[in-house]
């Protein structure tokens, strides 16, 4: 891809969101996403903002969170561990439409962790059924529309506010992406350079929270070319 393309979105397939993808790269791939997610602090970015939201909260206070495509639960098990250290009583559910993605996510479920198939732009739950949605690294698999549909339905069903991270893209991104996955696995090559190709500028982000409702999430710019939509309701 020319770099100068990257002046605007560039909507491709990713391998892994293939219902017959490769099991094996697939694996592969998931398990290359939570190194990165450690790496380069992106699970560390939501943890951020959650301890920004519930600082003031006693101990023992229940939380329950929604991870929107919550891959191989990398995310809700780092949340659930904050939560141990903080002594807060947190239930995390995490939901994908890939079944291969959630089957690999389901062995770690436990009193606190709850995995399930659902589709992000129809999150089968009741209006208020969570405190917190939160997503991250999700929204560039989507086009527009999609992207409004996923931040309206994660206001819908938080009680409390939403935490949206994923990628900024840029010619620096595109080409740092193409160095750190140049040794990965086929699949990780493809979709780590289409991830930033499709990512959102800022300018592009705002437009869509705004048109999702959702215009009490600020922007944050996080480390290694990220962005954090978070924020909480009025009133709360």
């Amino acid at each position: 891809m020319l770099f100068s393309s990257l002046n605007h979105r560039h909507r491709t397939h990713e391998w892994m969101d293939d219902p017959n993808a490769n099991a094996d790269q697939l694996r592969k791939s998931l398990a290359f996403i939570r190194r990165t997610n450690t790496l380069l602090r992106y699970t560390r970015s939501t943890l951020h903002h959650l301890t920004r939201f519930t600082q003031s909260l006693p101990a023992l206070t229940p939380l329950k969170i929604l991870d929107v495509a919550t891959g191989s639960g990398d995310v809700p098990r780092a949340i659930v561990r904050w939560a141990s250290k903080r002594k807060l009583d947190v239930r995390v559910t995490g939901i994908d439409l890939q079944s291969k993605t959630i089957h690999e996510a389901s062995a770690s479920s436990n009193n606190h962790l709850h995995f399930l198939q659902a589709d992000a732009l129809n999150l089968p739950f009741a209006d208020g059924t969570f405190d917190y949605a939160i997503t991250s690294l999700f929204l560039h698999h989507l086009d527009e529309p999609q992207i409004v549909a996923v931040l309206s339905e994660m206001n819908r069903v938080s009680q409390r506010g939403i935490i949206a991270g994923d990628l900024i893209r840029s010619k620096r991104a595109y080409f740092w992406i193409t160095l750190f996955t140049l040794l990965s696995n086929p699949m990780v090559r493809h979709d780590g350079r289409a991830s930033v190709a499709q990512a959102l500028t800022r300018p592009e982000i705002l437009s869509l929270r705004d048109l999702a409702g959702v215009t009490y999430a600020s922007y944050h710019k996080h480390f290694a070319h990220r962005f954090v939509l978070a924020g909480q309701k009025p009133g709360v």
